[in-house]
């Protein structure tokens, strides 16, 4: 199906109204039936993950990789296994409850629009789509319908994410006029196109891997399993990998919604790959929590220089791998990708009186919020707005050194050209 006639094909049915009353009939009886797209890698965290809830009921596994869903098959001996997700929703659209979607990046939209025009709730890994276009349909088609939904970053749980947005938000550091984000991942390649092609293993079907992405041939170590986040078609680089886990917090704490400019610094364009060095420099509108204008700086791969006064730290002391820098009027806030923020207040660590907050499980949060016993924290009426963020950082490496400039309301750049690159024509598999 092509791309415009599917998110035509979803907007028009996401004008009908659903009624959850078939789910919650039948979990008030019995356990959540889940179905898992995608079951290796970040998949297998996910399935066990999800099914570790006791209210859990694994119905349905599906990968295009045979030897992943084999082993996933033998954990869940009661499941029916597929390699189509398609196929799976025709034969078994009325015993699967919610649906877990942990494909590459380029799969997320097809598959979590294709499981919430049957009514599902949804878990999709981060991040949420691989085209701002499909993020906004993602949202509406969740949002009309009242569906439970939640993307995966397992890390905005977490007492340490939740603590410091409890801290910003209460004025720790006064409000913030400059972040500063970074991870020295290298989700991108610089090199060229690879030529010719290989044999596709046996156990993958490579049409099925490419879904609804551009035909090409298949070859050996540059997309499945493992290396397709550093190609255009299929992934979002660093920025949409990590950058979702380390935007989220000073994201939500300051309360964002998308930018209004945008300027990258980077090579220039391949067609290929997502560049191995970057830098993006976002200006969001302010809000309650930040000065009139919000500076966002992020750096990303293992040569980008992360340096400057805002980055200093007292003592000597080394910056974290990966992390992010709330500068505010009062002092900045130092929050280590998966640690205990730090205060610092002209140029000294201070201690902070963190409070009391209950240990949260991402991935149960969702089972609990199915079965009407929680709210999601990430639900796609957040996690969209999020993922569009990082996303038109991604779009903006196609033309760096130039400020593009972002319209909210139309869901357009000023620059006409900028807007080739915010949604991607879907090839009929």
């Amino acid at each position: 199906m092509k791309r415009r006639k599917f998110l035509k094909h979803a907007s028009a049915f996401s004008s009908l109204t659903f009624l959850p009353s078939t789910l919650w009939s039948r979990i008030k009886n019995g356990k959540l039936r889940t179905a898992h797209i995608g079951v290796n890698g970040m998949g297998g965290a996910d399935l066990r993950s999800v099914s570790s809830h006791p209210m859990v009921e694994v119905t349905a596994l599906c990968d295009v990789d045979s030897n992943s869903l084999a082993s996933a098959m033998k954990l869940h001996e009661g499941a029916q296994g597929f390699a189509d997700y398609r196929r799976l929703f025709d034969q078994m659209g009325n015993d699967i409850d919610a649906v877990v979607v942990s494909t590459p990046d380029h799969t997320h939209a097809p598959a979590s629009l294709a499981a919430m025009e049957r009514g599902k709730a949804v878990y999709c890994q981060k991040p949420l789509t691989h085209d701002v276009s499909e993020a906004r349909a993602v949202r509406k088609m969740a949002e009309d319908n009242n569906l439970i939904t939640q993307m995966g970053i397992q890390k905005h749980s977490t007492i340490e994410y939740r603590s410091t947005v409890k801290l910003i938000q209460e004025g720790i550091i006064g409000k913030v006029h400059t972040v500063h984000a970074w991870s020295p991942k290298n989700w991108g390649f610089d090199g060229p196109a690879p030529e010719g092609s290989d044999p596709v293993p046996g156990s993958l079907d490579w049409n099925l891997w490419l879904g609804t992405a551009p035909e090409r041939p298949y070859k050996e170590g540059y997309y499945h399993p493992g290396r397709w986040r550093k190609i255009l078609d299929f992934g979002c680089g660093t920025l949409g990998d990590m950058g979702v886990h380390i935007f989220d917090t000073p994201y939500t704490a300051l309360d964002l919604d998308v930018p209004e400019t945008i300027i990258t610094s980077c090579r220039k364009p391949s067609g290929f790959g997502h560049p191995e060095n970057n830098m993006v420099v976002y200006e969001f509108p302010g809000t309650a929590y930040t000065t009139e204008t919000l500076k966002w700086l992020w750096y990303d791969g293992p040569e980008t220089q992360i340096t400057g006064k805002d980055l200093t730290l007292p003592g000597g002391a080394e910056l974290p791998d990966q992390g992010s820098m709330f500068v505010g009027e009062k002092g900045r806030l130092l929050l280590p990708h998966v640690d205990k923020p730090k205060l610092i207040v002209e140029n000294n660590f201070e201690e902070i009186g963190f409070p009391e907050m209950d240990e949260v499980d991402h991935y149960h949060q969702f089972v609990d919020a199915c079965l009407d016993k929680a709210e999601c924290s990430a639900p796609f009426s957040y996690s969209a707005r999020l993922t569009e963020a990082i996303l038109l950082g991604v779009a903006a490496n196609r033309f760096p050194g130039k400020r593009l400039h972002w319209k909210n309301e139309s869901s357009m750049f000023v620059e006409t050209e900028a807007n080739n690159y915010l949604a991607t024509k879907y090839r009929t598999f």
